[in-house]
């Protein structure tokens, strides 16, 4: 490295000295309003951390003791008080008078919408088609438990088999062939018997077989000629709408051992208001009853 200064012969240009496979390095400062703007950065930097939240702990670290948690506080509280008259109309009427009121039927379909997103979405989807692994359509008008207003609410306020609510819906069903109910052969026939209501039995020999074992043992919950049962939650198993699917070996994995879809009690975490949003909303998806 050369220790006296020395110029670039085209530029005149001082050089730092460097020098890589023949070429030099030009010795060009920074402008001065450039190295003003940085050193202004720095400077408002330093003053924003003294007087805000910027350091990685919790709570107010600033000498303004500012949080923005703290002042979207008063915020929440002023949306809420303003949509307080309405959300008490909503939690003293039923969910049919609701839909029956304009301006009641426009403000919970707007808030249900957003509550669904929040709230169920994360399973029935976000239009409500539903989802493979027992979470059902909202959106079509084969309704488990019933799609009157009072069944939609009352599966919203109280769930499906979640130990939570002494109201929940649902029983469970027998694992015929895990209990030793049925043998494998047995649940076989049974599936085609199950698959015969629908025209899509493969082997009508074994559909035979397992007519007498459905009518002993699934008949008094799915119905006869597997209507269903809304007050038990057995699901119609003569139409093409399958929770877990309809092939063969989805309709013998579902009695062999069983399937036992859970759904959290929402009456506990949400606004009785919010519920009865949920509850127009979700009446509107499928065409409710």
């Amino acid at each position: 490295m050369p220790t006296k200064v020395e110029k670039d012969s085209i530029t005149g240009q001082e050089t730092t000295g460097h020098e890589w496979d023949g070429l030099k390095e030009l010795n060009t400062p920074l402008p001065k309003w450039w190295l003003y703007v940085f050193y202004a950065t720095i400077l408002f930097s330093l003053v924003w951390v003294a007087l805000y939240p910027a350091l990685p702990f919790s709570g107010a670290t600033g000498v303004t003791g500012w949080t923005a948690r703290g002042a979207l506080g008063p915020e929440l509280e002023a949306e809420r008080a303003a949509r307080e008259p309405m959300l008490a109309k909503l939690r003293e009427a039923t969910p049919e008078q609701i839909a029956a009121d304009p301006q009641l039927r426009a403000f919970a379909l707007a808030g249900g919408r957003i509550a669904f997103a929040n709230n169920c979405a994360g399973c029935h989807g976000a239009g409500g088609q539903g989802a493979p692994g027992g979470f059902p359509s909202l959106a079509d008008d084969d309704w488990i438990f019933g799609g009157s207003f009072d069944a939609i609410q009352h599966s919203i306020r109280h769930g499906v088999r979640n130990g939570e609510s002494e109201e929940a819906r649902g029983i469970a069903m027998p694992r015929f062939q895990v209990d030793g109910l049925l043998t494998a052969a047995q649940v076989g026939d049974v599936a085609e018997h199950v698959l015969s209501l629908t025209g899509r039995a493969t082997d009508q020999a074994a559909a035979g077989r397992g007519a007498p074992l459905f009518a002993e043992q699934c008949a008094s919950c799915h119905g006869e000629k597997g209507e269903g049962n809304r007050d038990m939650g057995a699901p119609r198993l003569n139409d093409q709408v399958w929770l877990y699917g309809g092939d063969k070996a989805s309709v013998v994995r579902s009695i062999g051992w069983s399937r036992a879809g859970v759904m959290p009690s929402w009456g506990g975490r949400l606004d009785p208001a919010v519920v009865n949003m949920l509850t127009v909303y979700v009446h509107t998806l499928g065409g409710g009853e």
